[in-house]
């Protein structure tokens, strides 16, 4: 297995973490949140290797719009995970998931080239 890039393909952090992977020769495969929702499986499965708090992305201007109901049910992981299924960007970018099972959020060179050794 490859390692697994999860994103928005016209997202800034996406395009740095892409440019870096090809710097350094790494083949992986990119699954684009916009083309393949994600879905509750998927999230879970994230949640197993990172905290809410972590892969909920507060920054962008999803989360800014959204009601604070809405914010609110992203507090909870049972209620955060159908937001997060409609509202894709509001997960952090990328979640990188490695040939080991382990995940990273973000995009930290430093990071990110730990865990390809």
């Amino acid at each position: 297995m490859s390692i697994k890039i999860y994103g928005i393909k016209n997202c800034n952090t996406m395009k740095k973490t892409f440019d870096f992977l090809a710097e350094k020769g790494v083949e992986y495969d990119f699954i684009d949140y916009k083309r393949e929702k994600p879905d509750a499986v998927l999230l879970e499965g994230f949640l197993k290797k990172t905290d809410l708090a972590s892969l909920v992305n507060k920054k962008g201007t999803t989360f800014r719009k959204m009601t604070d109901e809405q914010k609110s049910a992203l507090e909870n992981e049972e209620t955060a995970i159908p937001v997060l299924e409609e509202n894709s960007s509001m997960i952090k970018r990328p979640v990188i998931v490695y040939k080991d099972g382990s995940v990273t959020l973000g995009f930290d060179p430093e990071e990110i080239e730990g865990h390809l050794k």
